[in-house]
């Protein structure tokens, strides 16, 4: 049996299905996983071990046979925990049938299977009796079900189901309770990520349209590593509020909810972010606390555990209110069984502002369809607009035919601005024209720029009323990008449109640069790490099933990731190690480049970060990666806008610093697929 699997395609700005053998899905769900990071989680495995002895030690107490249910047990080790702390027997479910082998390997290598079902089902699908899968109810309840905003993985659902029908009346459950943490802000930087802001070109004001300011936005969660986002970039309005409480040993409803937090505002200014995080009590009096907390609440913020599989949530107003200190404010949660949004309320109710709802809010204007929010924050940068303005600038006249190839792009709009004799804008699809259309009509420069739904190889000089192309322009931005190579879309497209161009016509940019640099990080490696050993257990099989999926395809690629929510050191130099000129058509033989950067800092190398420059003319560069140079020690400073490809070494390389090695590299450019193979070498000058 086959599977089908999408792939961003670079050549044709497309995601592609892609036929895999049946093994391919199954692969990709195991490397791609947070099993890793959870082991390595030591904060979170000894506080569940805790929680767990107590709550065996309860049961016991009272004379009974400790019975267990574990739900999500994914490797086994929360019930190996329970067996160990004395529990008689545990049922272990399962739903993801990989996992749940896996678990038997490990619960059989442990010495435990004795004592221990693993039940690959769904846990609302497990049946208790003589003939069911669990012969009796449980009387502790174990899970792990949760994910960054508490219950987006359907916690509620199957806590409801356990209670009516897995577990005893009064049962034990770790952990016992979950609770939701809440503080309203003030932040440009946040805010940015949220709703268009007006955007300056040379000193003329472009305003956001009213329907994409008046629009609730995207409901979804914006999850993060808060940490990273310094106190000093958000102003807080109110006190961290506690919102509600889940006490999981009680029958839990899935039915929406609200709960509302009264408070006076702390300081003025415009209430248009709520930052969340939770923590789970792993026993009822609440002595043993598994917290989500940034680090920069904590008094020594070092000392916060780390955590990838667990974050922390921001959550975007349906419109920015000014608020004045004092004034009274309620700060409404509302719930479903899969996700939470927030509303705000304030003692000057006015005309127009409506009660906190329990629908859950849904984007009306398409643009946070369109745009995701780093996508926001790109477009609100007003430095980066001024670089593309500067350059745009340096290649335009009052006779130019513009083209521009991006998706949901403003460049076409700062073309108009510019003065462009005329501007045309390829969209991939109907909504991002239609976005782009309304920030046209906003400012009364509809018909300024003639939007096309067409692809750059279907586009004819009938279509551009048959003048030629005097500057092709691209950010370039592309939805369907994963990685920082797949951008290079915009070469394909230059290439399509080779014919329609003015002989002597501008490209924009003129070439980009793929960078790479070895890099030491400070927690990331965590997420590809082996664990060999997990409080204990040997867990050693989720290990090697990690590296055989790891193996099986795609092993030695790169993989994306938000760098600038991920501290890391360069071991070596920045190095520009391959460049693609648009200034000429996709060639069509392979482009090949090899080399070598030196370590210049020691430190523990654990893979290359990769990124794209782009040479929008002579004088103005845009990169994709790291935004300032490498500090002394090796601290890095990365975009926010886009993710970087970072490509994991099977295990940490140690670097000696200077005269202690070098990585040598070869990259491999496929113009038919648009791939970029890549292979490294890290090699010890020591004796």
């Amino acid at each position: 049996m086959k599977t089908f699997c999408g792939r961003a395609n670079p050549t044709t700005g497309a995601l592609d299905w892609v036929e895999e053998s049946e093994e391919y899905d199954y692969h990709q769900e195991i490397a791609r996983s947070s099993y890793a990071d959870m082991l390595h989680d030591n904060d979170r495995n000894q506080k569940y071990y805790e929680g767990i002895r107590a709550a065996v030690a309860r049961v016991k107490a009272r004379g009974e046979k400790a019975m267990v249910l574990d739900i999500g047990t994914g490797t086994g080790l929360l019930s190996m925990m329970a067996l160990t702390a004395g529990a008689d027997f545990c049922y272990a479910v399962e739903v993801f049938k990989p996992m749940a082998e896996a678990a038997k390997c490990i619960v059989e290598k442990n010495g435990f299977s004795d004592r221990m079902k693993i039940i690959n089902k769904h846990s609302t699908e497990v049946t208790v009796g003589p003939d069911g899968d669990m012969q009796t109810r449980a009387n502790i309840l174990v899970t792990e079900l949760f994910d960054t905003e508490l219950i987006g993985e359907g916690a509620l659902p199957s806590y409801e189901h356990a209670h009516q029908n897995l577990v005893q009346e009064g049962c034990e459950a770790v952990p016992h309770r979950a609770t939701v943490y809440s503080q309203l802000v003030e932040s440009e930087l946040l805010w940015s990520w949220g709703q268009l802001q007006p955007v300056v070109v040379e000193g003329a004001r472009l305003a956001p349209p009213p329907a994409v300011t008046h629009c609730a936005g995207a409901h979804s969660v914006c999850d993060i590593q808060l940490s990273q986002v310094p106190p000093q970039h958000f102003t807080p309005l109110g006190p961290l509020c506690t919102m509600f409480s889940l006490d999981f040993s009680k029958p839990v409803s899935s039915a929406p909810q609200s709960h509302t937090s009264h408070f006076p505002a702390q300081a003025s200014g415009k209430a248009q972010v709520v930052l969340s995080w939770w923590d789970i009590d792993m026993d009822p009096e609440g002595s043993i606390v598994c917290t989500m907390a940034p680090s920069w609440t904590y008094p020594q913020p070092k000392a916060a555990p780390w955590r990838d599989h667990w974050m922390q949530s921001v959550y975007f107003l349906p419109t920015e209110r000014s608020v004045v200190e004092g004034e009274e404010l309620s700060l409404t949660v509302s719930h479903d069984d899969y996700s939470l949004w927030y509303g705000l309320q304030t003692d000057r109710l006015q005309v127009g502002m409506k009660e906190p709802s329990l629908c859950r809010p849904c984007c009306t204007c398409h643009a946070h369809l369109v745009w995701n929010r780093p996508r926001f924050g790109e477009l609100n940068d007003g430095r980066r607009t001024e670089s593309y303005v500067r350059a745009l600038r340096s290649v335009l006249n009052a006779d130019s035919v513009c083209l521009s190839v991006s998706d949901g792009s403003l460049l076409p709009v700062f073309a108009h601005m510019l003065g462009a004799k005329k501007v045309f804008g390829l969209e991939s699809s109907r909504m991002s024209k239609r976005v782009i259309e309304q920030v046209l009509e906003a400012n009364s420069m509809k018909g300024g720029v003639e939007l096309l739904e067409i692809r750059a190889d279907q586009l004819s000089s009938n279509d551009l009323g048959g003048q030629q192309i005097s500057v092709l322009m691209g950010e370039p931005y592309f939805s369907t990008s994963l990685l920082p190579w797949h951008s290079l879309f915009f070469w394909y497209c230059r290439t399509a449109l080779a014919k329609l161009l003015h002989p002597g016509a501008s490209i924009l940019p003129r070439s980009a640069t793929l960078h790479a640099a070895a890099v030491e990080f400070q927690d990331l490696w965590r997420i590809r790490a082996p664990c060999g050993t997990c409080e204990g257990f040997d867990v050693s099989p989720m290990d090697q099933m990690v590296q055989r999926s790891l193996d099986f395809h795609e092993s030695r690629e790169a993989e994306p990731h938000p760098l600038w929510e991920y501290p890391c050191r360069a071991l070596t130099p920045p190095t520009a190690v391959m460049t693609f000129d648009f200034t000429q058509c996709v060639p069509q033989q392979p482009i090949n480049a090899q080399g070598f950067f030196p370590f210049v800092r020691s430190g523990c190398c654990h893979g290359i970060a990769l990124w794209m420059e782009y040479q929008l003319t002579d004088q103005v560069t845009i990169s994709m990666g790291l935004t300032g140079a490498v500090g002394e020690q090796g601290a890095c400073e990365w975009s926010r806008h886009r993710k970087q490809g970072v490509y994991f070494f099977p295990s940490p390389r140690q670097s000696l610093g200077e005269d202690g090695g070098k990585v040598s590299y070869s990259f491999t450019f496929e113009p038919s697929s648009g791939d970029i193979r890549m292979e490294f070498n890290v090699a010890s000058d020591s004796p």
